[in-house]
This record gives C-alpha cells, sequence and structure tokens, in this order.
C-alpha cells in the first residue's frame, strides 16, 4: 500500500516518540485520497492540528518521491467536526492554475504578528507580494530558527495563490531531494519544468545548499531563468549571505542582488501579542499571568511558544482541566527545564557585558559602582532564572559570601523589576538576547 512506502520513509526522518504520539494515531482515508489530495483520519483536533504544522508537508514531499505528484494534505478528526487542510484550492488565471505547493494556510500575512523586531521584513515581503518580480528579487529574509521567516515565506505564497500565479514552495532537503530523484530517475526535465515554470520559487533553509555543488549548480541556473523572466524568487536562511560558507561565490553574489533583510528575535511586547494571536486564532483562553510566564520563559522561537500553547491547551482538554497558572507551570516545566540546561553562565556574562558596556571581569568583581552593580545583580537573576545552577553554585561562581548572599540579590532585583517598568524591559531584552542564542 502507497501509505504503507511513505510511513516507512517517514519512520527514518522522525523520532519513535513523535511517530507513536502523532503519526500512528492516523488513519489514511485511502477512499477519499487521490493522487492531488491525501486524507486522514485524527482521533481529535490536537492531533490534526499538530500534524499540519509539524508534518504535512514532509508527508506530502514523500508521497511525492513515490509518485512524483505532491498532493494537498487534508486532516479530519473522527467525528468530521472539524476540518483542516494544508493547502489552498487553486484559482485559474487566464490557461493557467496555481502550482499545488503545500503551504500552511494559517501563515497569512493577517496573522502575522508585527513589532520592532520584524516590521522592515514584514513591510518588505507584503511589497514583494503586490509587486513580484519588481522590487526586490530576489528577497532574501535571514535570521535565528523561529523568528516568523517561514510564515512570511507562506504569507506570500499564500497570497499568491489567491491571485493565481504558480508558486513553488521547497525546504531546501524537498529541493535537493527532488533533483536527486530526477537525476537518477534520469527525468531532469521533469524537475526542471517543475521549478522554472513558476511565477514564485520560495525556497525556504537555503543555507542547507552549503557545500552541495550539483545541488548549487542546478539552483544557480533555475535562479538564473526565472530571474531573466522576472519572476520572482524568495529565499530564507539562518545568517547572511556572506555568512554562509560552502557556497559558490557566484550564487551568493546574486542572493545579494535583490534586498536582504533580517528578523530580530521579538521583544516581550512582540512575544505577548503573539501568544495572544495565537490564542485567539485557535480559541484558547489563557489569563495575563499565563501568557506572561510563557513569554518569559519559553525564549524566542515563536514554533516553540506555539507548540507549547497547543500542547498546553491539549493537556487540559484531555484532563478536562481548567488552565490555571500552577497547570501551566506543571504541563511545560520539562521544556523550560531543558532549555534552561542549554545555557551557560558565561553566555549570559558575555551578553550583559556586550550590551551594557561592561568588562566580565567586572560582573564578577566586588566593585561597587552603580553600573557594575547593576549589571552584576541582572547577571545573578538571569543565571538563576535561565539555568539550573543552585544558589550556592551561583555564589561561588560570582564570588560572593555565601548563598544568602544571591538570595539577597534575587529579592532586590524582583522588588526593582516589579517598581519600575524601564528597568523590567532591559532586564527582559537582555533575557531575550541571552535565550536568543540558544535557539
Amino acid at each position: 500500500m502507497l501509505y504503507d512506502e511513505v510511513l516507512s520513509l517517514l519512520k527514518e526522518e522522525i523520532s519513535e516518540s513523535e511517530y507513536q504520539r502523532y503519526i500512528a494515531k492516523l488513519k489514511y482515508d485511502e477512499k477519499n485520497s487521490k493522487s492531488d489530495i491525501a486524507v486522514f483520519l485524527a482521533p481529535n483536533p490536537l492531533i490534526s492540528r499538530w500534524v499540519i504544522t509539524k508534518y504535512a508537508q514532509k508527508i506530502a514531499h514523500l508521497f511525492e518521491i513515490k509518485t512524483g505528484k505532491k498532493p494537498r494534505i487534508k486532516i479530519i478528526t473522527k467525528s468530521y467536526s472539524h476540518t483542516k487542510e494544508i493547502a489552498h484550492e487553486k484559482p485559474e488565471k487566464g490557461e493557467k492554475s496555481a502550482h499545488s505547493s503545500v503551504l500552511n494556510p494559517s501563515y497569512t500575512f493577517d496573522s502575522f504578528v508585527v513589532g520592532s523586531s520584524n516590521q522592515v521584513a514584514y513591510s518588505v515581503a507584503k511589497s514583494v507580494s503586490e509587486k513580484p518580480g519588481k522590487l526586490y528579487n530576489p528577497l532574501f529574509i535571514y535570521g535565528f530558527s523561529g523568528l516568523g521567516k517561514t510564515h512570511l515565506l507562506h504569507a506570500i505564497g499564500n497570497d499568491a495563490i489567491d491571485k493565481g500565479a504558480v508558486v513553488i514552495y521547497a525546504t531546501s532537503e524537498e529541493f535537493m531531494n527532488d533533483f536527486t530523484y530526477n537525476l537518477r530517475n534520469h527525468t531532469p526535465d521533469r524537475f526542471r519544468q517543475k521549478y522554472r515554470e513558476c511565477d514564485f520559487l520560495l525556497i525556504d533553509d537555503i543555507q542547507f545548499f552549503s557545500g552541495k555543488e550539483e545541488t548549487q549548480k542546478e539552483f544557480f541556473h533555475t535562479f538564473n531563468e526565472l530571474h531573466a523572466q522576472n519572476k520572482q524568487i524568495i529565499l530564507t536562511s539562518d545568517k547572511p549571505p556572506k555568512k554562509i560558507a560552502g557556497f559558490e561565490e557566484r550564487l551568493r553574489s546574486r542572493f545579494e542582488w535583490g534586498m536582504l533583510i533580517d528578523i530580530q528575535p521579538p521583544e516581550l511586547e512582540t512575544k505577548l501579542s503573539i501568544i495572544k494571536k495565537k490564542c485567539e486564532l485557535d480559541g484558547i483562553q489563557l489569563n495575563d499571568d499565563i501568557v506572561q510566564y510563557i513569554a518569559t520563559n519559553m525564549g524566542d522561537n515563536i514554533r516553540e511558544i506555539e507548540s507549547a500553547i497547543i500542547t498546553l491547551n491539549g493537556y487540559a482538554s484531555m484532563m478536562s482541566q481548567a488552565i490555571t497558572l500552577d497547570f501551566a507551570k506543571d504541563v511545560m516545566k520539562e521544556q523550560i527545564k531543558e532549555k534552561k540546561k542549554n545555557i551557560g553562565l558565561e553566555e549570559i556574562i558575555k551578553v550583559i557585558s556586550k550590551e551594557l558596556n561592561v568588562k566580565p571581569s567586572d560582573i564578577k568583581s566586588k566593585k561597587r559602582s552603580q553600573n557594575i552593580v547593576e549589571a552584576r545583580r541582572i547577571g545573578i537573576y538571569l543565571a538563576r532564572t535561565l539555568t539550573p545552577n543552585s544558589m550556592p553554585a551561583l555564589a561561588q561562581y560570582f564570588g560572593m559570601k555565601d548563598h544568602t548572599a544571591v538570595s539577597h540579590n534575587m529579592k532586590k532585583i524582583n522588588q526593582m523589576i516589579d517598581e519600575n517598568e524601564n528597568f523590567r524591559l532591559k532586564v527582559e531584552e537582555l533575557k531575550n538576547s541571552v535565550t536568543a542564542k540558544n535557539e
């Protein structure tokens, strides 16, 4: 059976726990599935939504590897009361119809929360969507993982499909797999027809082309052909072209022909808005204390934040439990604990030193000038809240008498955070800078 073959490939790409928790719960609806649509039944909306968000693109690509055609993925709960599709129906435009790209329909410009960290990227993406191939071509969006690059990429694609454009979206892995598959099967024309006969080419995480000489060569020619026809190219990466190792210079230079835009980690207010927007879209009720807790403890990776909200709501639904702050802390404790393990004390000191213009050695010294005392207090606070280190361990690290000195500093800084809004925002910005480096 076709789906069994797809399952075998999927098992090799995800962990056994993920597979059993989500994929094993799906039932393939062979009767209603066709070459251009794969239909699945899910036991509840939680699993349906999770599969759509995390696995639908991969499943669609694995179908394409087996059949040569990428289907839309449709997930339906067993009650048939909740239906969600991963791709739009394609309207016609002249004699051609929009391509069946796998895009997340919830990733639109309307659902993108704009803040100072992503305002420019959002505005440029909107401009490209409105005047493709004319303003910024290519558009190269870069930044840490989970900050909204993929959301903007899908938003451009969804908007283009709504207008009847031919859109191809692929991760770098999908592009490479497509290329390798068609090369082995002596069907390069089919590959080129797919990627060169479109109005928009969207490639996610192009940094993974690094060191792949044949893939880069093929993409170079694809890029040239599309660009010559004023077709819009949008690329994302975790870093700007100049900092991506293992790329041909001729390809790197083409990435810089258009517009390079970076997305910075969101400030606290933007994270709060993102969480509230996600809750609004999914009909999830969280009070302000819980929203604040998630925003200040889950780092800056928006996908991880959204995943935490979905998981929290899922547990509450299954247990018929109201979502309280204590319940949220209990459900999320392992996630937050794992994030703390990945942050080192030296990383915290390095960030504080750079942002507050204080020498690292001074932060750990006994100097009492106001700026150094403030930097030291923030360092102790972040070390205590972002790492699993005990107060005695922190006292030793910061050269203090004993753990009571750390406790005193924690009480003092918590009081300052409560009483001084500007100071609270400064601490949160530093916290965001530390956690962003560990995403």
